[in-house]
């Protein structure tokens, strides 16, 4: 957790917070999607995180994948914005946040994949049909859904 985010929670508790955020949707020439499996739950989602004070989406974007995969990206266009309910996380300590997030699809330029092995223990790269299969957290589901790329899960019985 930030300094930031810290002295929020100091202030507030568990109570909602808004923050917003930015998301990176990696691709390679195969055309994968990136994603990280979270450490805490065990759950496949996006790349990225909360922007930080002095940090514009884009900058935090950068930061955030590089942290999480050990990989520098080259972001291209903004995608989408998103936020609101369908958006908000209850973490397993009980805290709140509502994320209002920027997401950037993205090319590597450099480094190696590896996850950092605190937030994100594994990184993998997923064609589509896989998506389908996968054990998703729900931001990551609401998003990829709102974007068309994520296919229909009903089929697959999840």
């Amino acid at each position: 957790m930030s300094p930031y985010v810290r002295a929020l929670r100091d202030a507030v508790g568990d109570q909602l917070i808004l923050l917003p955020a930015a998301v990176v949707l990696p691709r390679d020439e195969e055309d994968r999607l990136l994603l990280v499996r979270h450490a805490d739950t065990g759950l496949w989602g996006l790349v990225g995180g909360a922007v930080e004070p002095g940090e514009s989406p884009a900058m935090a974007a950068r930061r955030e994948c590089e942290e999480e995969t050990g990989l520098q990206i080259e972001l291209g266009p903004i995608v989408a914005a998103v936020g609101g309910e369908r958006f908000e996380v209850t973490y397993g300590n009980g805290d709140r946040v509502a994320y209002v997030a920027t997401v950037f699809e993205a090319r590597v330029v450099c480094g190696d994949l590896r996850p950092d092995g605190v937030e994100v223990d594994a990184a993998e790269w997923f064609t589509v049909p896989r998506l389908g299969t996968a054990t998703l957290n729900p931001f990551c589901v609401n998003l990829l859904s709102d974007l068309g790329i994520l296919p229909d899960r009903s089929s697959a019985g999840t």
